[in-house]
């Protein structure tokens, strides 16, 4: 177990005084199995009122007003928590499940809704063909087809810092072989959803003290991957961008089923075109002692 304390700075600045419209945060880490959460406290300057409640996902979300124009906003959001998954985790998937294809129960495929159904165009079936060429006969173990997708991913598509907004079609992630964290994550979820499996993307943080990990950078960075639901198992984590299965270094803060809901700061002002300067993010993840 490791107890960690999670900075995620936010800042913006602009070239005249603004008024800011609310803001939606999406920064408080998501309790579960693997993670527990001891304090959590957003900062922000200038002052602004700070309203919580939670989405259809069951996320923490804040709601951020402004009474007054401003140059700038800073949002800092500090967190300790003790992340407790395994390096090597085990998980005890249902006989029912354990075999692909399967059958959800009644219950579990009701309740999984529009997380079982792909999200993007294919009109050609450019991406089922390519998702059927991991699925090896008639029967095959279905934690094996998931590690194969992952892997899949990430051996065709390289990582790709990306800055600018936006997330990649799972489409022309293929094509162009190359992508960002989000990328590969949408891509992924795609993937298991054509399989007809419930998928859910996560945004988080990577812990990665020894910057060995792909996407990491000195001190902590965001980070996206994927969830599938397998019956007895629950949600399993899937990281394509590190080929990897588990939550041993992840810290996820939501889930939804697309990554344009899991913005973790977005907002806007009502002011000048042009007066927008900058935006600046910093993640710094410590171990406690």
């Amino acid at each position: 177990m490791a107890k960690l304390s999670i900075e995620h700075r936010t800042s913006y600045s602009y070239r005249c005084p603004v008024q800011l419209t609310p803001y939606r945060l999406l920064l408080r880490p998501r309790e579960g199995p693997d993670l527990l959460l001891r304090h959590h406290q957003i900062t922000v300057s200038p002052e602004g009122k700070v309203a919580w409640t939670t989405d259809v996902f069951g996320n923490a979300i804040a709601t951020l007003t402004f009474s007054e124009p401003t140059y700038q906003i800073e949002i800092i959001s500090h967190a300790d928590v003790d992340l407790r998954s395994q390096a090597w985790p085990v998980f005890d998937i249902a006989a029912s499940g354990a075999t692909y294809p399967f059958l959800y129960d009644e219950q579990d495929w009701k309740d999984l809704g529009s997380l079982r159904n792909a999200q993007y165009p294919d009109p050609s079936g450019e991406l089922q063909q390519w998702v059927r060429g991991f699925v090896m006969g008639n029967s095959t173990d279905t934690l094996s087809l998931l590690k194969d997708l992952s892997a899949g991913v990430a051996n065709g598509v390289a990582y790709q810092a990306r800055e600018i907004e936006g997330t990649q079609a799972p489409l022309k992630t293929l094509r162009l072989r190359s992508g960002s964290c989000r990328d590969l994550a949408t891509l992924l979820a795609e993937t298991v959803r054509v399989l007809g499996l419930g998928a859910r993307i996560v945004s988080g943080y990577l812990y990665d003290p020894a910057s060995i990990l792909v996407g990491s950078t000195p001190g902590g960075s965001t980070h996206a991957w994927v969830e599938v639901f397998l019956p007895g198992a629950g949600w399993i984590a899937f990281d394509p961008t590190n080929r990897s299965m588990g939550s041993g270094n992840l810290i996820p803060v939501a889930v939804a089923r697309d990554i344009t809901q899991l913005m973790p700061v977005s907002g806007t002002f009502i002011g000048p075109a042009d007066a927008f300067v900058s935006m600046d993010v910093a993640v710094e993840i410590a171990l406690i002692a």
